[in-house]
């Protein structure tokens, strides 16, 4: 009685048909899945690169809003005080040295920010790179 169950499926054609159906619907419904799981974490990556992208942006920004804040308050306040502070024939150079001094500063607060908002890899090079080696394993 045991071995009746084997024979009726074995000997049945049709009933092998419909459990290699059900495994060719199983195997779709398993790389249907895969795929969209694939997708789901190559989004969450992308999202998170995206957000680190704005946040590296806005620092960026931030750091150049303080060196023209800088630039601005340096050059006149300070220049001015100084150039007071010395004698009438002097004032020009005084003048002259002090805004040199400070366009430097602010030129180098500005290059900071330029660095900054350089990436040498590109955006989203972790996304990239991810769906190029999906690409090499299939």
């Amino acid at each position: 009685m045991s071995e009746s169950p084997k024979t009726e499926s074995s000997d049945n054609p049709f009933r092998s048909r419909a459990s290699a159906s059900g495994g060719l619907l199983a195997s779709l419904r398993q790389l249907l899945f895969t795929l969209l799981e694939t997708a789901q974490v190559r989004l969450e990556l992308l999202g998170t690169e995206l957000e680190a992208e704005k946040r590296r942006v806005l620092d960026a920004l931030v750091f150049a809003v303080v060196a023209l804040v800088c630039l601005a308050l340096g050059l006149v306040l300070l220049c001015g005080t100084v150039v007071l502070m010395f004698p009438d024939d002097w004032r020009f150079a005084a003048a002259g040295g002090l805004a040199l001094l400070f366009l430097a500063g602010g030129l180098g607060l500005l290059g900071l920010a330029r660095r900054r908002l350089r990436n040498p890899l590109g955006m989203f090079h972790a996304s990239a790179k991810e769906l190029a080696r999906d690409r090499g394993q299939q």
